[in-house]
């Protein structure tokens, strides 16, 4: 009888000590090849069409993963904007953030090209966020800070001071002249305007 309840206190130590596999850290992720989604305003208005050839969709925090990104972006039916990066991640199907390498190329007007290392954007919002090194340039102008806000409805581009910008029609040896108020480009009437918070406009230059 002693035997019996040994044997049964010891089998009983290995079920209790036997534990099954923690999965409470564990990501559970889809790796998704030729990624490619268009994504819809609430009035069924195409906003983007976002690509990658790599990417992975983490299922628990409903991110997209997202390599060598490509993303087109839609004034009615005609793609307006081009937008890619080294990566960035989509998340839940409407917070857009890029990292590395990010240039925004305008496809329906004259050339105008806006860089920078780092883009964050809502898609249900018109601005869009640019940090690190952020460089504009078309025809006429060159600026650069290391911050802008571009807000897609109005066409204009908010760089928060320093600015520093060039004229093309300048001398291409002379360097930038900086400003340590924020400047405005238009790029509908290329106008630029330097002002700060409080103070009226010092400035105003059309090209």
């Amino acid at each position: 009888m002693n035997r019996f309840y040994k044997l049964f206190f010891l089998i009983t130590i290995i079920i209790v000590g036997c534990k099954g596999p923690d999965l409470s850290n564990k990501k559970f992720s889809q790796v998704i090849d030729e990624f490619d989604m268009n994504i819809y305003s609430t009035d069924g208005k195409k906003i983007l069409t976002i690509k990658s050839p790599n990417s992975n969709y983490d299922r628990e925090n409903n991110i997209f993963n997202l390599e060598k990104t490509t993303i087109f972006l839609f004034k009615g039916k005609m793609k307006e904007y081009l937008i890619t990066s080294n990566n960035g991640t989509l998340t839940n199907n409407k917070l857009v953030e890029l990292n590395g390498n990010v240039s925004l190329n305008a496809l329906l007007k004259e050339e105008n090209t806006l860089k920078a290392n780092y883009f964050w954007w809502d898609v249900n919002k018109s601005e869009y966020l640019l940090k690190d090194n952020v460089i504009f340039k078309n025809k006429t102008i060159t600026l650069s800070s290391n911050k802008a806000i571009m807000n897609k409805s109005s066409n204009v581009i908010e760089f928060f001071k320093p600015v520093k910008y060039k004229m093309k029609a300048n001398n291409a040896k002379s360097g930038y002249e900086i400003k340590s108020k924020n400047a405005y480009y238009n790029i509908d009437n290329k106008s630029l305007i330097f002002s700060s918070k409080g103070e009226r406009v010092r400035s105003k230059l059309y090209f």
